[in-house]
């Protein structure tokens, strides 16, 4: 018995695709074969499944569970929630591993799987083996059993574990996702007044797109938190371990700008740690850290890499720009936008100043959004390799953790291969409106040398 899985669905961080076409059940009991036989190889026997409130995910996880089984591995359902809440139960359970069966935040026809094996994120090279050991049919045959589980309110009661904040008048929207449910619970045991929008799971996701790190997706939430004047507001991705968030005045706190707020108490309890940020976070948020006493440390975009990073370190503090947060201070050092919320609630009370506040004084900058533009797959590295090249040659100030980050005294531009598409992303960030064009057009000399243009920005 062997199978073969569409190249296109084994990415770097997980396995995702089109539903029916580049994706579908007989690739989830691929799946549940080849990672069970892993999980027995490393002598282990149980794996805790879990999925989110895609239409296609009852059957997906089905196919995963038999697959699992079928390795003669056990398997722990713990059901419809967030994937934090798979892996908060990969941490918790006597388990050895966890899929959660997710689309995260792309559009209804995708699904997916997201997975850690013996508390590390399984990615990369992990995922193509699963594509060998399938097209080999190298599968262990067993028959495993399966129980269920109901961890949700479990879950939500650690959210809440040493809860110290104040309280505050908030707003919630889980934009349809999977995440409802949680924040249902959770705001039950929240002291303050909480006002809740699309908390009901729908995987058509019939009121907007659950990506709050795309400002058009906010709409709802402005609204109720300037009608209702509320404190701020919070905004959950369609599987839960991406947040966003607006002040009392509407403003988006992107997620180098919630990184800078979370870290204050972190710091003040363990001074001198390490907070680790993603290349595209903003100069500002080092410069924070260091303000407050912390060490900051840049890395690779992706939430496995900057979670094998921590772990390397000892970061009690990470966070993307795209609005994933890992906390190992009292947590476990997954990305959970439900506990992300929670500190951030906690950090504005220990702070002692409202989150309007901390955004207000926040240093102005002005920076692009992310610019995304299509290269052909064979020259995304090259192109990055050659821009290097010629930077190092004019004597810049460059830093290549992930792709080339350019300082001046104007900002920074950055310029990067996306892992998971045939992408480069840029981005860049300045003092003033003249500064950034003068790093724009840095930008554009460098993309014309390598034979390449800025095209207009489709949304995305």
């Amino acid at each position: 018995m062997t199978h073969r899985f569409d190249p296109t669905s084994l990415r770097e961080y997980d396995i995702r695709g089109i539903v029916g076409k580049t994706l579908g059940t007989a690739d989830a009991d691929a799946i549940g074969r080849g990672f069970g036989t892993l999980v027995r190889r490393a002598g282990g026997t149980r794996v805790a499944v879990g999925r989110d409130g895609r239409h296609s995910s009852p059957e997906m996880e089905a196919a995963l569970v038999a697959g699992l089984t079928g390795a003669g591995v056990d398997v722990v359902r713990v059901g419809l929630g967030p994937t934090p809440m798979l892996y908060y139960a990969e941490a918790t359970l006597e388990v050895d591993g966890g899929i959660q069966i997710t689309g995260s935040h792309n559009p209804a026809e995708y699904n997916g799987f997201k997975m850690v094996l013996q508390h590390r994120p399984f990615f990369g090279a992990d995922i193509q083996t699963l594509g060998v050991m399938a097209a080999e049919g190298d599968w262990e045959i067993g028959e495993g059993v399966v129980t269920d589980v109901d961890i949700m309110d479990d879950y939500v009661g650690r959210l809440m574990a040493g809860y110290s904040g104040g309280t505050y008048r908030i707003g919630w929207d889980a934009g349809n996702g999977v995440s409802g449910p949680v924040i249902e619970k959770l705001v039950k045991l929240l002291p303050g007044e909480h006002h809740l929008l699309f908390t009901d799971v729908d995987g058509d996701f019939p009121n907007h797109h659950p990506d709050p790190t795309d400002e058009a997706n906010l709409t709802a939430l402005k609204a109720l938190v300037a009608e209702k004047n509320l404190d701020f507001g919070l905004a959950f991705d369609g599987d839960g371990d991406r947040i966003g968030a607006i002040d009392g005045e509407g403003r988006v706190i992107w997620g180098d700008q919630l990184l800078s707020i979370l870290a204050e108490p972190v710091l003040r309890e363990l001074p001198g740690a390490t907070i680790i940020a993603d290349v595209k976070a903003s100069q500002a948020l080092y410069d924070r850290i260091e303000e407050l006493g912390g060490k900051p440390l840049m890395w690779k975009t992706g939430h496995s890499l900057i979670k094998m990073k921590m772990k390397e370190t000892g970061s009690p503090l990470a966070g993307e720009m795209s609005g994933h947060v890992f906390f190992a201070h009292e947590y476990y050092g997954f990305d959970d936008a439900q506990y992300a919320a929670v500190r951030l609630i906690r950090a504005a009370h220990l702070i002692g100043k409202s989150i309007t506040q901390l955004r207000s004084e926040m240093p102005a900058m002005i920076n692009t959004p992310e610019m995304r533009f299509q290269v052909d797959e064979s020259r995304k590295f090259a192109v990055i390799d050659e821009v290097l090249e010629r930077l190092k040659a004019e004597g810049a100030d460059i830093n290549n953790t992930d792709g080339a980050r350019v300082n001046t005294p104007d900002g920074w531009w950055l310029l990067r291969a996306s892992n998971t598409q045939d992408v480069l992303v840029a981005r860049a960030e300045a003092k003033d409106q003249a500064g950034l064009d003068r790093l724009m057009a840095m930008l554009d000399a460098q993309l014309a040398a390598s034979g390449l243009q800025r095209g207009p920005q489709a949304a995305h």
